[in-house]
């Protein structure tokens, strides 16, 4: 018999999922997988360059600090969730924390002036005036030797 170890890309996800219990599994998994870091958007609306960022179940006044400085803007958060679980044959006590920071460069043009940042629904949203400077670009020549 021969102990061949398969590649872990090779592994046939949804059969290995169906064979698992879900009581097998940490409530918190799908946390763990899908919000280990901050996931943004950025686009130009009106004038404005925004960057939205997907931040449920955190306070804006307490757990998110925003900074901008030279050309980039930080955005940068803790979170912190705990859940106990009591049933009558077990007792489940979970907790995750960590904090999590995201640098986006900044467009030419983006303003460091009037900057406004809301949230709602945990989505956070930065605007910041555009502006008008494009980026410029130059060609840079290749020597040969």
């Amino acid at each position: 018999m021969s102990l061949v170890k398969r590649p872990f890309t090779d592994l046939d996800w949804p059969t290995w999922l169906a064979s698992r219990s879900m009581m097998d599994l940490p409530e918190s998994w799908m946390d763990t997988w899908f919000d280990a870091g901050i996931r943004v958007e950025e686009f130009e609306d009106r004038g404005q360059f925004v960057v939205r960022a997907e931040l449920p179940g955190v306070n804006p006044d307490e757990d998110i600090e925003i900074t901008q400085q030279d050309s980039s803007l930080r955005i940068s958060v803790h979170r912190q969730k705990e859940a106990v679980h009591e049933g009558k044959h077990h007792y489940r006590s979970e907790f995750q924390y960590g904090s999590f920071v995201r640098t986006i460069t900044l467009p030419a043009g983006a303003s460091e002036r009037d900057v406004k940042a809301s949230y709602k629904d945990g989505i956070l949203e930065v605007r910041m005036p555009m502006n008008g400077d494009q980026a410029r670009s130059k060609k840079i020549s290749i020597q040969k030797s």
